[in-house]
């Protein structure tokens, strides 16, 4: 049985359709800044893709490769990664930068979407 990619359930976003998938969300947004050679971001992805699951009903999760769009990590001020940024209505309101445990995770986005 193979695992696939781990990637495949949480949508990439990219410079291009940013707007459209994050800032103009109907529902709180979370956006975990990555990148391939980066081990914390591989620890990360499983807990995300949980949280996808988990959670899809309060929060829409996507994913930004730093490499490939160095200038949204700019903009967001991503000086660290793994970031994760939680958007709601267009505007940050949370910011994880570093891995951190799935229950972690969880609690502080409770926090943000109720």
């Amino acid at each position: 049985m193979s695992l696939g990619n781990s990637y495949n359930r949480v949508k990439a976003v990219n410079s291009s359709n940013f707007d459209s998938e994050v800032l103009n969300a109907d529902i709180p947004v979370l956006v975990d800044f990555w990148a391939e050679w980066c081990m914390p971001c591989k620890m990360l992805s499983p807990i995300v893709e949980e949280i996808s699951r988990e959670l899809s009903d309060k929060i829409k999760v996507v994913k930004v490769n730093v490499d490939e769009n160095p200038d949204l990590a700019t903009s967001y001020g991503i000086q660290a990664i793994p970031t994760l940024l939680v958007f709601k209505d267009g505007n940050v309101v949370g910011e994880i930068v570093g891995y951190i445990s799935k229950k972690t995770l969880k609690d502080k986005l409770e926090e943000v979407i109720g």
